[in-house]
């Protein structure tokens, strides 16, 4: 059939049309330009015959379309409140909002989980350089008391106390949640790293350089990260690090 050729004509029409081969004749039959009552030559009869007599064309020029059926099924609103559900609340929309009910707290707004997690970082900076600053000031205290006899020679002895004093200045200013001053807090602690790091490394003193490299990395992680792991691994390493760091300091 994929070879034969067709001459068609309506019921109607005197004029035949054609030749066309199987493709074009499934074309028409698409487009909606013939139908069983069409007439085609039939060369073995030599008569005209109309398409819808030939089951294999009728088969393969008109095939069944399948009609497809929705089963009925039932379908609750989701804007259809139960009877027994209790009133909605102001408090609740806010809650929700927030991300703070049984349904929303997984789903909680990023800008809110940033904030709470720079709260968290703000409060551990300020923490560990409260830490830092009595671990410093601590031993030359002597020194701190009797400012009206400065001397300043006797500041060279002890020249970690002016760390200290520093320490002291950021955690005021960070308790005061001045966060402005977070490029001097990370530069502060690439310092202590440094300075600390180089002098208990020529002491050949491995767990105070340890707990120096915590602590520091801690409190510069505190200052940038936005994420519930972020701040968790920051304070963990802050707090470790710097209270060993006081320990061997005070020692």
């Amino acid at each position: 059939m994929a070879t034969q050729e067709f001459y068609i004509r309506g019921a109607t029409e005197t004029e035949a049309r054609g030749p066309f081969n199987y493709e074009q004749l499934t074309t028409l039959a698409e487009n909606g330009q013939i139908d069983a009552a069409t007439l085609y030559y039939e060369a073995g009869t030599e008569q005209w015959v109309a398409l819808g007599s030939n089951a294999e064309l009728v088969a393969a020029l008109f095939p069944e379309k399948r009609k497809l059926k929705m089963g009925k099924k039932e379908i609750s609103s989701l804007n259809q409140q139960e009877d027994n559900a209790p009133p909605i609340s102001v408090d609740d929309m806010l809650a929700a909002a927030e991300g703070l009910t049984e349904d929303t707290k997984r789903r909680r707004d990023p800008a809110i989980v940033q904030g709470f997690c720079a709260r968290l970082g703000l409060y551990t900076a300020t923490l560990l350089l409260a830490i830092n600053a009595i671990a410093l000031c601590l031993p030359s205290a002597d020194l701190l008391q009797h400012t009206d006899k400065f001397d300043f020679s006797l500041i060279l002895q002890k020249p970690l106390v002016i760390l200290g004093v520093v320490d002291a200045l950021l955690t005021l200013m960070l308790g005061l949640q001045v966060m402005t001053i977070y490029p001097i807090v990370r530069f502060r602690a690439m310092l202590g790293l440094g300075l600390f790091g180089f002098i208990f490394w020529c002491q050949g003193r491995t767990l105070p350089l340890a707990a120096v490299a915590a602590g520091s990395v801690g409190l510069y992680l505190c200052t940038i990260v936005l994420s519930y792991a972020g701040v968790a691994l920051a304070a963990g390493l802050g707090i470790v690090g710097t209270g060993a760091f006081a320990y061997f300091t005070l020692l």
